[in-house]
């Protein structure tokens, strides 16, 4: 391939890495990637496993000239399980598309994220993609049935089964789910999909306060219960950003009126989405209502708004899945996603803005040239993305942000990733949220499995640990000859 055609596989979707590989590879078959990697292991040639190129942490560009492996040509539904509904399909279905695919089968597939029109099976299986409905779903270490890996030698693991229950072993699949490609390549898998739901319903909300999204979240779990699917939050900075930079005029749907509450509801502090998946739309909506008028009965929500249509629906997540790519048309984005206590959650974002403040940045909404803090996320499950916004990168604000915001999430019990991925952007910083013996024993792991480090090298994991787990390795092996 030439430069130009290179340019999608050495840059990441923020635009904030890029590589410098001149070799792309997309293999169609299980087979011609087992070919790839044995020779390139055999040449100690570095691989870069790749997607749908959508990660936000650098895991899937490469660093410097490693060869770009790309599943986007194994694009294949093997099969589907119409009783049980357990799909099997190769690594490269994009996510969307396999969720139309079993939608005409009266199923859905767990997992949901903004980026499901580009995003990639084996890539959501390799990072451990969260997403918008894990509250109701859970992740993918659990409705992974089982998948097909190559290892760096060229070994093909056969381990994709569609069993419920198989406890014969260490379950090795679990090796392969969020290791992002470090220990494998992941070719296909077996997803269990979940029955369609016949109800879903969509409520926007607006809350005068943190402390009221809280209390809402409290009783959305208690009143809606067995039919909550999921439970997201922005801030009004995320509100502000997706209805001035998204190109297809998206409005705040509490602000299209001219009543009072409509105006107070467009400045509001914190909005919500909730959303509901059930079997009967009469009995949903009746707890959805009871739900609203309960809390906006007690003050906890301002003013609300049920989606009585698909497009409304729609339009409420085109806001909240938005938010990204309104960043990113903004300029230059520094994205954090971490997890907490879900208290704790939005005192980290007024703690960076007042950080940032102070030395010297501008943060108010009015102006163009501020640099804007935002917190938003899976407040369901203690997921926040904090993103600070600038008009173009600039050392010292991410100098202000690192480490410090590690250390925060570290002192208060976090993850430094909740579902990004580590990739090369937190691989040293590991460490804020797993203990040393932990990190030793991932090296250790990888070191074994992939020998000559040709695997997403750089990535995931610290070098130290790294060059230490391949020392001992290296020793070993020369103490047996």
């Amino acid at each position: 391939m030439d430069d130009t055609n290179l340019e999608s596989f050495n840059t990441d979707y923020m635009r904030k890495y890029r590589g410098t590989s001149r070799v792309a590879l997309k293999p169609t078959t299980t087979q011609q990637v087992s070919e790839i990697l044995k020779y390139c292991n055999s040449r100690v040639i570095a691989v870069n496993t790749q997607g749908g190129n959508t990660g936000l942490v650098g895991g899937s560009v490469p660093l410097f000239d490693e060869v770009v492996l790309s599943t986007r040509g194994m694009d294949k539904i093997v099969g589907f399980d119409d009783d049980g509904g357990s799909l099997v399909a190769q690594a490269g279905c994009v996510l969307e598309n396999l969720d139309t695919y079993v939608q005409g089968r009266g199923w859905t597939m767990p997992l949901d994220l903004g980026a499901k029109g580009s995003c990639t099976i084996g890539g959501n299986v390799s990072t451990n993609a969260g997403g918008l409905r894990l509250l109701r779903y859970g992740s993918l270490h659990g409705s992974v049935l089982g998948l097909e890996a190559v290892l760096a030698d060229g070994t093909i693991v056969d381990l994709l089964r569609t069993l419920r229950k198989d406890n014969t072993g260490i379950h090795l699949r679990n090796l392969f789910i969020g290791a992002e490609g470090s220990l494998g390549v992941v070719t296909a898998c077996a997803v269990q999909c979940a029955p369609r739901p016949r109800s879903v319903q969509v409520a926007l909300l607006a809350c005068p306060s943190y402390k009221h999204v809280l209390e809402t979240l409290s009783r959305a779990r208690r009143d809606l219960a067995e039919i909550l699917s999921a439970a997201e939050f922005l801030d009004l900075e995320s509100m502000k950003m997706v209805t001035k930079y998204l190109p297809d005029n998206v409005v705040n749907p509490l602000s299209s009126s001219s009543s009072s509450s409509a105006a107070a509801a467009s400045d509001s502090p914190f909005f919500m989405v909730i959303e509901t998946h059930g079997s009967n739309e009469t009995h949903d909506q009746e707890k959805m209502g009871a739900f609203l008028e309960d809390c906006m009965s007690l003050g906890a929500v301002t003013d609300g708004l049920l989606a009585d249509s698909g497009r409304q629906a729609s339009l409420v997540w085109r806001i909240r899945e938005g938010i990204t790519e309104a960043l990113v048309r903004r300029g230059a984005v520094y994205k954090y996603d971490v997890s907490m206590p879900t208290a704790k959650m939005y005192e980290l974002v007024e703690d960076i803005r007042s950080r940032l403040e102070a030395a010297g940045f501008r943060c108010d909404s009015g102006s163009d040239s501020a640099v804007h803090v935002l917190g938003y996320g899976h407040v369901g499950d203690g997921n926040l993305h904090l993103n600070v916004s600038a008009p173009k990168y600039d050392d010292r604000i991410q100098d202000l942000i690192e480490p410090y915001l590690y250390e925060w999430t570290g002192r208060h019990g976090g993850s430094v990733s909740a579902e990004h991925g580590l990739g090369q952007m937190k691989a040293e910083v590991i460490g804020y949220s797993k203990p040393e013996a932990a990190v030793a024993l991932m090296a250790q792991i990888k070191a074994s499995m992939d020998p000559k480090g040709i695997l997403n090298p750089y990535k995931l994991l610290p070098q130290k640990a790294l060059e230490e787990a391949y020392s001992k390795l290296n020793k070993a092996d020369g103490a047996t000859v």
